[in-house]
């Protein structure tokens, strides 16, 4: 880097590395290591009175080619050889990371990836997650995915900052059964929106909607875009999203319009929907909940007291709602509604199919998750299956009831129909 720096002795030794370097440079001189280390042991013993001698200076060169490092943080990271209470600005907390892990000083590392794990945003997660595999550390990159899980969709999702997500991360998140979306359509928009923004590295801001489906629909016909040789790479991406989940006649419209996915994909996911109206809601191409579910989420923060989404799948329809009881009070559960209930929105009914039967099998989750003093709390129905009627006694689900100070709450009602 081109800078000298003077330290004392007992605070070298704090450093792994520094350490190494002073015994070489001992060694280098034709002086016994082990005999000074035991002078410099004696001169901090509290017991014995150290004699004033000449200080001898030592030169220890120490070669960085890791490009986060910078003059700035390299000189926190030594300051902290000399006391605990350095302070670590979150704009210097990368290159101090990189420079307390090439000075092998562990207590600083930690006090890093601590200080990251609690600042990741949708303008870090990149770079921290990117720091957190080049350094092996565990916690940070479970940190960044566990954050992503949670704010895809409705935070990032809406941001430029969607772009700088990288594919890999991108995919462990998808694949993620903590993952929470809206909808499965809301995850696959954003989706489209990464893929736009990974094509389109000029734009500075987030496109409405429109724009994307006319980009992916402007490239010719004749071959979808995942097929075509600018689209293959993002194909694994999209393998793990739910397309099943995908059933109101309007967004199938978007997908087939924009010529995206392999045509056989697409013809698939129409005849299990085609057999499933025939068969009452029954999908017979779905077993685990886990990895299968139709999952959709309601988004609670300190705002409202009641928060409800009418939502249709197959003829059914299902109000999802939670409630707040006090400051810290929660409960959360699904409940069947008829097609005739004069407070179904249009938006759910309009162009969908009903079905009449009396009884319908579901099996499914409702799980909350929230952020307290940097940890996450996981709160769950577990896999319950049940028969939704039509009467009273028999149209709600179990209820998920919680106790947390976190906010936002984030609250996913994830099921599928078993065959009946």
């Amino acid at each position: 880097m081109g800078f000298k720096w003077e330290l004392h002795q007992p605070q070298l030794f704090h450093s792994g590395t520094l350490t190494k370097l002073y015994i070489f440079a001992l060694s280098q001189k034709n002086t016994d290591p082990l005999k000074e280390l035991e002078k410099l042991l004696r001169a901090e013993s509290p017991k014995e009175q150290p004699k004033m001698s000449p200080v001898k200076k030592i030169t220890i060169s120490l070669k960085i080619n890791d490009p986060l490092v910078t003059k700035t943080a390299f000189a926190t990271a030594l300051k902290s050889l000399y006391t605990n209470e350095t302070e670590v600005h979150m704009e210097d907390v990368l290159g101090v990371l990189a420079s307390a892990n090439i000075l092998q000083f562990p207590t600083l590392f930690k006090k890093c990836v601590s200080l990251m794990k609690d600042g990741i945003s949708p303008c870090t997660i990149q770079t921290y997650y990117l720091a957190a595999c080049k350094y092996k550390e565990e916690l940070l990159i479970t940190a960044c995915e566990k954050w992503l899980e949670m704010n895809l969709v409705p935070l990032i999702g809406k941001q430029i900052y969607l772009r700088t997500v990288p594919q890999e991360l991108l995919q462990k998140v998808l694949k993620s059964h903590r993952l929470f979306t809206f909808s499965e359509f809301d995850l696959l928009k954003t989706t489209l929106y990464w893929v736009y923004l990974q094509l389109n590295l000029r734009l500075q801001s987030i496109p409405i909607y429109e724009a994307v489906l006319a980009f992916f629909n402007s490239f010719p016909k004749k071959c979808p875009f995942l097929e075509r040789e600018l689209g293959q790479k993002f194909l694994p991406v999209f393998h793990c999203l739910r397309l099943h989940g995908i059933t109101k006649s309007k967004d199938l419209e978007d997908i087939k319009y924009i010529n995206f996915f392999p045509e056989a994909r697409i013809v698939r996911i129409l005849a299990n929907h085609y057999r499933s109206l025939e068969s009452g809601g029954d999908m017979f191409h779905v077993k685990d909940l886990s990895t299968q579910a139709i999952r959709f989420g309601l988004l609670i923060n300190q705002e409202n007291k009641i928060y409800s989404e009418m939502i249709g799948v197959y003829g059914f329809f299902f109000e999802i709602k939670g409630i707040k009881h006090g400051d810290s009070s929660y409960s959360f559960y699904m409940q069947r509604i008829k097609y005739s209930d004069t407070n179904l929105p249009t938006i759910v009914y309009e162009r969908s199919p009903v079905s009449l039967r009396q009884e319908r099998l579901v099996k499914y989750e409702i799980r909350a998750q929230s952020l307290v003093d940097g940890n996450w709390q996981e709160f769950s129905t577990n896999t319950l299956t049940q028969k939704f009627g039509l009467i009273k006694s028999t149209s709600k689900s179990h209820t998920l009831k919680i106790e947390t100070v976190g906010n936002p709450i984030f609250v996913t009602f994830a099921f599928l129909f078993p065959v009946s």
